[in-house]
């Protein structure tokens, strides 16, 4: 784009930092990325490459999710902006992405989601078994509850884990006929990464709701 009006300008992208955003002839995204991670202490973690290193940084994400939801006022929690997911409805996601690369890629079960996950949309056209999940919805109750669960999952998981367990390779959990072959540690940095993110996003709509 040249000598264009980029005022008001809202660029969202939860994979900025894979690429480039070059803003008159400098990128951005370092700045970005430093930002974000004074924002959110521990987010930095989300890349760490030892057992030590993913654990502080789940450590991190758990007590920042523990403060944001104990902040939130119940007559919120079910809350949209627009058509972005509810406080309970990510709360479910995080439930089903914590299945996907724990339960699904390391720990490779075959059957490995909860039944009140929140499924992405487009899962259906993809061909996902959509039978697998309820269709009426769950109390916000029960949603902490299957939350909790996985958290403890995840927590007693990382509480064992090694260098040489981490550096496993282990099959794409969503599948899509590619050749990535993530490893244990990989699979634990993009559930690092799905909390941080739908952190931000969760506090980025409550500010708005209040």
């Amino acid at each position: 784009m040249r000598s264009v009006d980029v005022g008001g300008l809202d660029i969202d992208s939860h994979d900025l930092f894979f690429g480039r955003l070059v803003v008159n002839g400098v990128d951005v995204v370092p700045f970005v990325e430093a930002e974000l991670n004074r924002q959110f202490p521990g987010r930095e973690l989300q890349s760490a490459q030892t057992p030590d290193g993913l654990r502080e940084g789940w450590v991190a994400v758990q007590a920042a999710w523990a403060a944001t939801v104990a902040e939130t006022p119940p007559e919120l929690v079910d809350a949209h902006v627009d058509d972005e997911w509810s406080l309970a409805e990510t709360l479910r996601h995080l439930v089903l992405a914590t299945d996907a690369w724990l339960r699904g890629g390391i720990l490779r079960i075959e059957q490995p989601f909860h039944e009140l996950g929140q499924i992405f949309t487009g899962a259906a056209e993809m061909g996902f078994d959509m039978s697998i999940f309820r269709t009426d919805t769950p109390t916000f109750e029960e949603i902490l509850e299957a939350r909790a669960d996985r958290q403890r999952r995840v927590t007693d998981f990382l509480a064992t884990a090694t260098p040489e367990l981490l550096a496993e390779a282990r099959d794409n959990p969503w599948g899509g006929g590619d050749d990535w072959h993530p490893t244990v540690g990989d699979c634990v940095r993009v559930i690092l990464e799905e909390e941080w993110a739908h952190l931000r996003y969760i506090r980025r709509d409550l500010a708005l709701l209040t």
